[in-house]
């Protein structure tokens, strides 16, 4: 079970940094990553995200072969100067933050949760 344990910490880990050359793309147009525009805006310690295994079920264009976790947005809460904020953020360096259905449905249930 610790194993167990530990390849989930491992694999949290590599989705809050995600892909090193995408992140890089991203700081080199100037922009910020989806959680480190999170981390400017809640409290420090206090996001507390939802459904960060979540992955897409599409298939066509190879996108049966890609996967990602998020699908490309983070959901989630906690508080902005005290006060308890949902938010959602689109992580544009997956498929360029477009929209799928795990995409949307992580989006209306922060929504619902609101």
């Amino acid at each position: 079970m610790r194993d167990r344990v530990e390849e989930l910490k491992g694999l949290r880990a590599g989705i809050r940094s995600g892909d090193p050359r995408a992140t890089g793309a991203q700081h080199g147009k100037g922009k910020l990553t989806v959680r480190e525009r999170i981390d400017l805006l809640f409290d420090p310690g206090t996001f507390q995200e939802l459904e960060p295994l979540r992955r897409h079920r599409a298939q066509g264009f190879g996108l049966e072969d890609r996967k990602p976790y998020t699908d490309g947005v983070a959901v989630g809460w906690g508080t902005v100067h005290g006060r308890t904020v949902f938010t959602y953020a689109h992580d544009f360096r997956i498929f360029g933050g477009a929209l799928g259905e795990a995409h949307a449905q992580k989006i209306h249930k922060i929504m619902d949760m609101a």
